[in-house]
């Protein structure tokens, strides 16, 4: 069994501190006494989220993936963005650093590339592509509100390029291939529509994300795996409710009425960045955080602990959301406590990953090896 690398610990606590803060700054959104350090933090919500914690994770699995010295630069900007936005929210160190960063990612693809061209690297270069725009975007001044769906699109088409590299098993038709990169320029075209024109409804966005969600249920794997079980079933698991959540998000933004702010604006991103997103990162966990940190995960029951509760979490802030655009409000206060449950959510599912860790030498494979003649 592979050992702690005590060396990526640093990067991946910078990932971790964006994190519980940008729950905690969340929370305070919502209406709930938790205590942040400054209050600029409250408007670097979407920041912490997606810069500092999904742009660190990620260029960390990739920089691992790729093993090269070079490509740690990526998590280690971005790592450095996130203090920057802890210590000064409002200075533009954070943004910089956070821009290098996805320079750096978007080069660790390239380089990549350069030697095993595949539609899968493609698609995760794209997302970085993505996240490169949007941070470009904010360091130059635009609100967060004309850039979020080129953030969006960074985890979301990071993701279909990891699922198509660990499906190979199922690969897609020619026409699925054509229709992933028609659906990723569809999601660049509705994120530059987005930021061109806020005050339209996003609804070129929202049919590619849509879209991509329909992809994702006719090629995965999952649709097979879930007939497993043990750790098999529980990817499959948290993958399809995933798949849901981004059709949902995508057909919110569809309907979603142009406003920058509001309950369906809320509701369509949160199906997407907690309900599809979480739901993949629960997922791929038990693999990610081994081949960052070393060792390996052991499956537990207790995982689906965390999943259910994130499942419900989403699906009462989107009630709630709904509830005060189309009805009475008279649910709205549903919203806050679906935020609590996500953030418990996610509290819940660290602490049964690291619980599933293990590292260090196997004893029963170091006798084996020792009886070996």
């Amino acid at each position: 069994m592979e050992r702690l690398r005590p060396a990526r610990l640093p990067l991946l606590a910078a990932a971790m501190l964006a994190l519980v803060w940008g729950i905690a700054a969340g929370l305070v959104r919502m209406g709930w006494a938790v205590p942040v350090p400054h209050p600029d933090h409250l408007v670097v919500h979407g920041p912490l989220m997606i810069c500092g914690f999904l742009g660190a994770v990620i260029a960390l699995e990739r920089a691992v993936a790729h093993a090269r010295p070079w490509a740690f630069l990526a998590p280690a900007l971005t790592a450095s963005g996130v203090a920057a936005l802890m210590a000064a929210p409002a200075s533009t160190a954070a943004p910089l650093l956070m821009t290098l960063g996805s320079v750096a990612l978007l080069a660790v693809y390239v380089a990549i590339i350069l030697r095993h061209p595949t539609l899968h690297l493609g698609a995760m270069a794209m997302g970085a592509v993505f996240w490169l725009a949007g941070n470009a975007l904010w360091l130059a001044g635009w609100p967060i509100f004309r850039l979020v769906f080129w953030w969006v699109g960074f985890p979301v088409l990071t993701i279909a390029g990891e699922r198509l590299e660990l499906t190979r098993l199922l690969p897609p038709t020619r026409f699925g291939r054509v229709g992933l990169l028609l659906i990723a320029a569809a999601l660049a075209a509705g994120a530059a529509h987005a930021s061109a024109f806020p005050a339209a409804p996003p609804r070129l966005a929202g049919l590619a994300l849509a879209a991509l969600s329909a992809w994702f249920l006719r090629y995965d794997i999952a649709r097979r795996t879930i007939r497993q079980s043990g750790l098999a079933r529980f990817t499959a698991s948290c993958l399809l409710s995933g798949y849901a959540w981004l059709g949902v998000g995508g057909a919110l933004a569809l309907v979603h009425s142009g406003e920058f702010s509001g309950p369906v604006y809320d509701a369509a991103l949160h199906a997407v960045l907690v309900g599809f997103v979480f739901a993949m990162i629960f997922g791929h966990a038990p693999i990610i955080f081994p081949a960052v940190l070393g060792g390996r995960a052991v499956f537990q029951r207790r995982f689906y602990a965390h999943l259910l509760l994130l499942q419900a979490s989403v699906a009462v802030r989107v009630a709630g959301d709904l509830s005060s655009a189309w009805s009475d409000g008279s649910w709205w206060r549903a919203r806050g406590w679906g935020g609590a449950m996500t953030a418990a959510a996610i509290l819940l599912f660290l602490l049964n990953t690291v619980r599933s860790l293990r590292f260090g030498d196997d004893p029963g494979s170091a006798a084996r090896a020792q009886a070996a003649p």
